[in-house]
């Protein structure tokens, strides 16, 4: 296998095997990853794709380079790969560094510039976002929010929202987003604080609403415009 080490010169048929065998091992790598990789591109993912895109370009231009040395390079980035996202799917401290919280960009019709320049999104891109997905009136919009990802969530005011058969005979009631008070087994005093509620308030409604559970057994925790708590169990 002469095409696989480096070499003064290589023939045509050498250049296409090299190419062959780094394109097989770079699918494999992409295929390792997960589609996590393919769904969406985050800091990490971006990273990851910009250094082995790197790696594997120049050994396959390059006749005076070797695929072993890049191969083995890419192995080494795909663990640091796998251990990068085992740590974020368990360490949220450590997570913070790739995933940030949505920021909300249109909140009840209105606009928040300040957010707009935190999530460095321009006017005209917020518009884009709008037309994508059919709406003309900002004033439509009860909230907006900039996901990690680049991605724009919108959601509608319920008024705006299409009819269905849940809701035909319902009155119209004001759009609300739950917040999210219990994540991961830990309580979220920031959210509460907005809420202007605190911490013995949430241990009391969680032990008048669900007796027998504990804020360890909470995976997520949710609190509507009735501040009535719902939750979700790790083994549920």
């Amino acid at each position: 296998m002469e095409f696989f080490t480096s070499q003064e010169s290589l023939t045509i048929v050498q250049w296409m095997l090299r190419a062959i065998v780094g394109f097989v091992f770079f699918v494999i790598l992409v295929k390792l990853m997960g589609q996590r990789s393919l769904s969406q591109v985050g800091l990490l993912d971006f990273v990851i794709v910009l250094i082995i895109g790197n790696i594997i370009a120049h050994p396959l231009s390059d006749e005076g380079l070797g695929l072993e040395g890049s191969m083995i390079t890419m192995s080494v980035i795909l663990i640091l790969y796998i251990i990068g996202i085992y740590l974020s799917l368990h360490f949220r401290h450590f997570r913070k560094w790739f995933i940030t919280d949505p920021i909300p960009l249109i909140e009840n019709g209105m606009i928040n510039n300040r957010n707009m320049k935190r999530a460095r999104i321009s006017l005209d891109e917020l518009q884009t976002e709008l037309r994508m997905k059919n709406i003309e009136e900002i004033q439509k919009v009860a909230l907006a929010l900039w996901e990690h990802g680049g991605k724009v969530s919108i959601f509608l005011k319920t008024e705006h929202l299409p009819l269905t058969a849940v809701t035909f005979s319902k009155p119209v009631k004001p759009f609300y987003f739950p917040n999210t008070v219990i994540k991961e087994g830990t309580i979220n005093c920031k959210q509460l604080h907005q809420l202007g509620r605190d911490e013995e308030w949430i241990l009391k409604k969680l032990q008048d609403t669900y007796p027998n559970i504990t804020i360890k057994d909470i995976l997520l925790g949710t609190v509507d415009d009735k501040e009535d708590l719902s939750i979700f169990l790790y083994n549920s």
